[in-house]
């Protein structure tokens, strides 16, 4: 049967080969779906300044349908959803001064960075004291590490190699797979 290619934007895979591979890179429907999933990640900002750009869908406003679909080269969103976007880009802005807020899932991977580089020259030293530290900084670690999966969590569709392992960790089926 040979080697296959998965394609995480598309979720469908193909015989690996040249041909298939670039027949399907510079097609349409994945140009489509890899826009779709950066597009997830776009700034509230962002989408807000493009939307008020745009004219109004005519389609879309009379029948709520627009063959374009997203790209669609007029806007789909209402008054109201505009407006909640200011108010969540309102709601952003206010997080980012706000000093509690800081200290959160926003920051957490950071401070989860520089907490491992102080701990790698602590475990180099040895000692009781190290030892003692180690203990607390792996309390605050597991802490901060439930922040972080919560972050990855919050996204959708995320791929299956960033999602985090079910509680009973990956199950290896090695006589399945070994025979």
């Amino acid at each position: 049967m040979g080697r296959r290619y998965y394609c995480d934007y598309c979720d469908r895979s193909f015989q690996d080969n040249m041909h298939n591979r670039k027949k399907h890179l510079f097609g349409v429907q994945h140009h489509r779906s890899k826009k779709a999933w950066f597009d997830h990640f776009r700034d509230t900002a962002a989408i807000l300044q493009d939307e008020q750009a745009k004219k109004p869908c005519r389609k879309f406003l009379q029948t709520g349908n627009c063959g374009f679909g997203p790209s669609c080269r007029f806007s789909h969103m209402s008054e109201e959803e505009m407006e909640q976007l200011r108010m969540q880009i309102e709601d952003e802005r206010s997080r980012r001064e706000d000093p509690q807020y800081r200290g959160s899932a926003a920051g957490g991977v950071e401070e989860w960075l520089a907490k491992r580089q102080k701990r790698k020259p602590a475990q180099s030293s040895g000692g009781a004291a190290a030892e003692e530290e180690e203990e607390e900084e792996e309390e605050e670690e597991e802490q901060t590490a439930s922040d972080v999966v919560q972050h990855l969590l919050s996204i959708p569709d995320l791929p299956p190699s960033l999602r985090p392992p079910p509680p009973g960790g990956w199950r290896a089926d090695l006589d399945t797979e070994w025979g």
